[in-house]
C-alpha cells in the first residue's frame, strides 16, 4: 500500500480489553494469568518459554471438548493481583518493583526466568503481604 494524501478514518481502541479464541481442550478460570500459545490461542499461564502473556482472564472459559477457537475468552491488561509469590531464590521482594516477573503457573509469578524455562508475565507493580501485583501490558 502506498502513502495516502487524503484523510482516513483511523479508529481507536482502549487497549485494555481483548478477546481471543481458546486453544483446543483449554479450560481457563476467571482471574488467572492468560497467555497466547505459539498458534495465537488463549491458554492458562504455565511454565513455558513459548507463551506471550496477554493479561488476566475476565471469565471462566471452558473449551474442554471444543476445537481451537470454538470458545472465545476476554482478557484485560492493567495492574492486577495479588498473585502468589514464588519461593526461595525466586521470591519477589519490594526491591523488584519495576522489574519483569515470570510465569510459574496461572496464579504464581517468580523473580527469575527459571534458567530460561519461563515466559515473562509483566512488570512487578507492588508486593504486599497478600502477594505480587503485576502490571500486564
Amino acid at each position: 500500500m502506498t502513502a495516502t494524501t487524503t484523510d482516513r478514518n483511523t479508529k481507536a481502541r482502549s487497549g485494555r480489553q481483548r478477546v481471543f479464541g481458546l486453544a483446543a481442550a483449554a479450560v481457563i478460570p476467571a482471574g488467572v494469568i492468560a497467555c497466547l500459545n505459539a498458534a495465537g490461542e488463549l491458554v492458562n499461564g504455565a511454565t513455558s518459554t513459548t507463551l506471550k502473556c496477554v493479561g488476566v482472564s475476565m471469565g471462566n472459559y471452558n473449551n474442554a471438548t471444543g476445537a481451537a477457537g470454538a470458545v472465545k475468552g476476554e482478557v484485560q491488561n492493567g495492574v492486577y493481583g495479588p498473585f502468589a509469590n514464588s519461593a526461595s531464590t525466586d521470591l519477589i521482594a519490594l526491591a523488584d518493583v519495576g522489574s519483569t516477573c515470570f510465569i510459574v503457573d496461572n496464579q504464581t509469578v517468580a523473580k527469575t526466568n527459571g534458567t530460561s524455562t519461563r515466559s515473562a508475565a509483566g512488570v512487578v507493580f507492588d508486593v504486599d503481604t497478600d502477594g505480587v501485583w503485576v502490571s500486564f501490558s
